[in-house]
């Protein structure tokens, strides 16, 4: 950019948890962002309430949880970055009340899950993870039994967003017949079939893999009824939420003999950091490939991660860009030049906007562009105007009512 956001890059305190990607760090210094921390662990929430109120911009990943409590002592912070798929481990409700920005990165790992799937799928067919650890055991299992070949095999996506329509795309590649169940129409990858409910999922396909979000209405989504309707010799691959799969109900199926095998990468309780102790009714079960929540865990992911997350903090820092925000209503702002640009927040109520033109035209101010944005708790103003601002303009703009928020950009 030209122009110079009005608080001097070299004061905004840039803190990355959690061994975030070197790419975020190498992002914010090219963009001239000079005081950025990386610390390889998580913060619990006595450290957050001792770190955060000299932080501007924070990083994190699954680990670290954002309560009201640690937001609202956060007084300098202005926009959080989760370097990683979900949101759950921040209070959006609180993040939203004061006006900071929140964003992820959806999508930047699809491709590291879709192969991990692809991987896990195979191995389950040809009975690998036992042949395997017999193996390791000086037993030498060389025979076919009940191990198949991939191709021709139909596999069952439940939840056909971006994970599971990558999925798809590779699954066909390699001669699968594919079909997918969403609770939203979606239009097929390929030659992929759109299944009318779970149950036809289930009694049509040879293995099934869940790429379902983290809502209420998945928790426990394979329960064991839903569990007690599979058949003989079908495999079930779970790398979206650890509470969708009822554990117990798979093992009581597996050990039946019923599930033939399962890949298993997410957990309802997880170890906090490397190192911690890892229980599962699942260990130890034939043909079951348990890995530690690495489906997006590769380097190109993290990578793409830090580029993905640190690109829309930097991009909010300097435009007010809150595309991809879930906290703050959606704005996709070009950068103007020779304006002034203004930031405001507030309460969605009715009037504040008339407000804030009433006040800005007695300053005799004149208004060059105005971008506007709303959800359900609050509203995001965006002025670019003509004159140059001072501590009076963003002194009288603070003071209408409602206000949560405002800053001169630049």
């Amino acid at each position: 950019m030209s122009q110079h956001t009005s608080f001097p890059k070299e004061k905004i305190k840039v803190l990355l948890l959690e061994s975030i990607s070197p790419s975020a760090k190498d992002a914010f210094e090219k963009a001239g962002y000079t005081d950025v921390e990386i610390l390889t662990g998580a913060l619990n929430e006595d450290e957050l309430l001792e770190t955060l109120p000299e932080v501007r911009v924070l990083g994190i990943r699954s680990k670290t949880q954002l309560t009201e409590k640690v937001l609202q002592a956060a007084d300098k912070l202005m926009a959080v970055g989760c370097f990683c798929i979900g949101t759950n481990q921040v209070n959006l409700e609180s993040a939203t009340d004061q006006g900071i920005a929140v964003f992820n990165a959806p999508f930047s790992n699809t491709r590291s899950v879709a192969e991990l799937v692809i991987a896990s799928a195979i191995m389950l067919i040809r009975k690998i993870p036992e042949k395997n650890e017999a193996a390791h055991k000086g037993v030498w299992l060389k025979e076919s039994t009940d191990s198949h070949e991939i191709r021709g095999k139909k596999l069952g996506i439940i939840g056909y967003g971006h994970i599971g329509s990558q999925v798809s795309v590779l699954a066909e590649s390699l001669g699968l017949e594919v079909y997918y169940y969403d609770i939203e129409s979606k239009l097929p990858l390929g030659n992929a079939n759109a299944a009318d409910s779970l149950t036809d999922i289930i009694n049509t396909c040879d293995i099934i893999t869940l790429h379902v979000p983290a809502l209420p209405s998945t928790v426990n989504l394979f329960n064991a009824d839903v569990i007690g309707k599979f058949r003989k010799g079908q495999y079930l691959i779970n790398m979206s939420r650890g509470n969708v799969v009822d554990i117990d109900a798979l093992k009581n199926s597996l050990d039946q003999g019923i599930i033939a095998g399962a890949a298993i990468d997410v957990f309802p309780k997880e170890p906090k950091i490397v190192g911690d102790p890892f229980v599962s009714p699942l260990q130890n079960v034939p043909n079951v490939i348990l890995t530690p929540h690495i489906g997006g865990s590769t380097e190109e992911a993290q990578w793409n991660i830090g580029l993905d997350v640190s690109g829309k903090l930097i991009k909010y820092l300097e435009t007010g860009s809150t595309l991809g925000s879930h906290s703050l209503p959606e704005l996709s702002l070009p950068t103007v030049e020779n304006t002034n640009r203004i930031l405001h927040i507030h309460e969605n109520v009715p009037g504040v906007l008339s407000e804030i033109n009433r006040r800005i035209s007695d300053l005799q101010v004149n208004i060059l562009g105005q971008f506007l944005s709303t959800n359900a708790k609050v509203g995001y103003v965006v002025l670019d105007v003509s004159t140059q601002m001072g501590d009076e303009t963003l002194e009288t703009l603070k003071a209408v009512p409602h206000t949560i928020n405002a800053r001169i950009l630049y």
